[in-house]
């Protein structure tokens, strides 16, 4: 049962800059100075106090004119409850995307749980599943990524709760939605390989099965476009996942015939897949082949890529203000926000040998 009611929240004892220092260890002085954005500390230090300061609550007085112009309350009386719909391919995102929510929401008082959605459900089962689960109940609902079946995502945007979507909704779809903004990061990763002297780009990846797969490949033609490459579908390879043995073998053939001097992997569970193919074939990398990968996270077996940062914790945490600003503002226009994605140099990619 997820019958959920708004709290009321204790009282909350004042929280100012001492407090702040004192629970850090630090002086007030430079309590103050990181949280007005002023030079002269590590950013580490800078973010650890901006942290302690949302989880003990504490506003400056910009920040409070602000929550106020959109109409969020800084210090509620009740504690509200959020859930965060997914399925099982929305894994990948959730760790973040839930660390985003909660850090957001803890410094207002409220909470959010994951309700995990069962497959091989009817649509008559699935609005049963909601009922029984009490869904309804809860005081705003997150559709993750990747949600799958596609059955489920239509339902869930029927509920007449408040809901934010954290994908890029169909067009028309009468939701707000909040995601990291993965076409300009293609657009960016096709300019850093450019401007390193790229021509022979290849693009490795799902382009059809969700949104933003179709939305990286339609990025990645533009940004070819513009630098006056002429679309070449021997630079193109399509995988699904999981990639199978013999999918490796094409990708390997495809690449001996096409002979790319980089390489952009749309799909963070593949980059690794594409960068073993290179090694089987004793390409190195970068000096045969510069590769880019949209990977959620750079994992340690493996080199640092040179990927697009998807800020997938900043979606999850801009989207908790979103909810409450929605919840506050039921009628005015629905809004999607697109946060930008920075390309971060690692050590896969160089100039193209000559």
């Amino acid at each position: 049962m997820l019958r959920m009611e708004g709290t009321k929240m204790p009282i909350r004892k004042a929280v100012t800059l001492k407090t702040i220092a004192v629970h850090l260890g630090l002086t007030i002085q430079t309590v103050s100075r990181a949280l007005k954005g002023k030079p002269g500390m590590s950013e580490g230090t800078r973010r650890l106090v901006v942290q302690a300061a949302e989880e003990l609550g504490y506003y400056t007085s910009e920040q409070i004119r602000s929550l106020k112009i959109e109409q969020i309350t800084p210090y509620p009386n009740l504690s509200l409850h959020f859930l965060l719909a997914q399925t099982e391919e929305s894994v990948a995102y959730n760790r973040l995307l839930l660390k985003g929510l909660r850090d957001r929401f803890r410094a207002f008082g409220h909470q959010i749980e994951v309700v995990l959605l069962p497959k091989d459900l009817s649509e008559k089962q699935m609005i049963a599943w909601i009922e029984e689960r009490e869904i309804t109940y809860a005081d705003g609902l997150f559709i993750a990524p990747s949600i799958t079946p596609g059955l489920w995502e239509t339902i869930l945007l029927e509920i007449k709760i408040t809901r934010i979507m954290l994908n890029y909704p169909k067009p028309g779809t009468k939701i707000d939605s909040v995601i990291w903004d993965v076409y300009e990061a293609t657009y960016q990763a096709v300019d850093f390989l450019h401007k390193l002297g790229h021509q022979k780009i290849m693009y490795v990846g799902d382009i059809q099965s969700q949104r933003g797969y179709i939305l990286r490949w339609q990025a990645f033609q533009h940004a070819m476009d513009q630098i006056g490459r002429i679309f070449d579908p021997e630079m193109y390879f399509f995988t699904n996942s999981p990639p199978t043995s013999d999918i490796l073998a094409c990708l390997k053939d495809r690449l001996l015939r096409s002979s790319p001097t980089a390489i952009i992997c749309g799909i963070s569970d593949e980059v690794h897949f594409v960068y073993e193919a290179c090694k089987q074939l004793g390409w190195g990398i970068p000096e045969d082949v510069s590769i880019i990968g949209f990977l959620n996270e750079n994992v340690l077996s493996y080199p640092q890529f040179t990927r697009p940062v998807l800020p997938i914790w900043e979606a999850g945490y801009r989207a908790a203000d979103r909810m409450l600003w929605r919840l506050a503002n039921p009628t005015l226009p629905y809004e999607h926000i697109r946060i930008q994605c920075e390309i971060e140099t690692g050590v896969t990619t160089a100039k193209p040998r000559k």
